[in-house]
């Protein structure tokens, strides 16, 4: 018996009914041969950490553009937040800590420069149609591996694209809307208890808000410090979920739906809408559009620059020039993004 079949038969002993066993995965597009130390979950999470998408996160926005302060988030750190609290769900639920990590993992992969002001810029210039959880997909399908893909399982690629649906419902009731794993569901409330704590901070941090504005109910209910905050929404969630029908469903108490609503509603209105925060993203608008249509209108430079970032198999695989582009753009860093509209539409000073 291998090591993987070894864990594989352990998992059956310790994991809950409700959870996702590696051995039961639904497989992978591409069939391989199994690993023998690794189950299939562990080996996607060690393919997403080892990828060029994963790197490029420590340079990409979470809230803030470029912070200069170190410690902000950034994409890097939101996922790794993410993951300890979708790991931390798991175990004590009894389910697949693996699966919760690797969708954890992956799921911003597809996250734009500028965050969520470049996802707007490119749903204006490329197509209403775009969104990261979707993008995040195609990194893990299409872009990474020179073009390959990462041909992760069916679980995990589920998860990443429905980890998300923008400023819908913390708890989403449409079966459509939910992932089929309930390690997947539970990446969804990971995370929002991440990004709302997080970004919390950090509004606080940066005087976008000060601590005295936040609702007085929130902090009541979830706490006033960042590790009680986390430590309320995990354990609620823990103790609330229960079996409905059959079914294992992530639950939240009332008093807890009503505050996280709460907060979420007052950071949209006071930190991601406010204006110190959008009139940068009107900057990274105007930045991220003339780089589209330079690059729509300049295949040659678009092929070196492909290449520069080992996307060359984007170009060759006879996509619209505008998915293309918009490929390129998303993958980017705010400090790639940034020293190439330098590079392109700033005049050098002859010496």
């Amino acid at each position: 018996m291998s090591i993987r079949e070894d864990f594989e038969k352990r998992e059956k002993s310790f994991m809950s009914s409700y959870g996702c066993l590696s051995s039961n995965s639904k497989g992978r597009m591409k069939k391989e041969k199994p690993c023998p130390i690794r189950t299939v979950f562990q080996r996607d999470r060690d393919r997403i950490i080892y990828s060029n998408a994963f790197r490029r996160l420590k340079h990409k926005t979470q809230v803030f553009l470029s912070p200069l302060g170190d410690h902000y988030r950034t994409r890097l750190t939101h996922t790794l937040e993410v993951a300890e609290i979708a790991r931390t769900i798991a175990r004590a639920m009894r389910l697949n800590e693996d699966l919760a990590e690797a969708i954890a993992l992956g799921h911003d992969l597809g996250h734009t420069p500028f965050g969520h002001g470049g996802e707007a810029a490119l749903k204006e210039i490329y197509s209403q149609d775009f969104s990261h959880n979707e993008q995040s997909l195609r990194v893990v399908d299409m872009l990474e591996n020179n073009g390959k893909g990462l041909n992760l399982t069916q679980e995990v690629r589920d998860g990443i694209l429905k980890h998300s649906k923008g400023y819908g419902s913390i708890l989403p009731n449409a079966p459509e809307g939910c992932a089929s794993t309930v390690e997947g569901r539970i990446l969804r409330v990971a995370d929002i208890i991440a990004y709302l704590n997080h970004d919390l901070d950090d509004a606080i941090r940066s005087g976008v808000i000060s601590s005295k504005q936040v609702p007085e109910s929130c902090l009541r209910i979830i706490g006033r410090s960042h590790s009680i905050r986390a430590n309320t929404m995990i354990r609620d969630i823990i103790n609330s979920s229960k079996v409905v029908d059959g079914k294992l469903c992530i639950l939240i108490s009332d008093e807890l739906f009503s505050a996280m609503t709460t907060l979420r509603e007052f950071l949209y209105e006071n930190v991601y809408r406010s204006l110190q925060v959008h009139k940068e993203f009107v900057k990274a608008k105007k930045i991220l559009t003339d780089l589209y249509t330079y690059f729509l209108r300049n295949e040659e430079i678009l092929k070196e620059k492909l290449e520069e970032m080992e996307m060359l198999a984007c170009y060759n695989s006879e996509q619209p020039r505008e998915r293309i582009v918009c490929d390129f753009i998303a993958s980017m860093t705010d400090r790639y993004a940034l020293n190439l509209y330098e590079e392109i539409f700033f005049p050098i000073p002859i010496v």
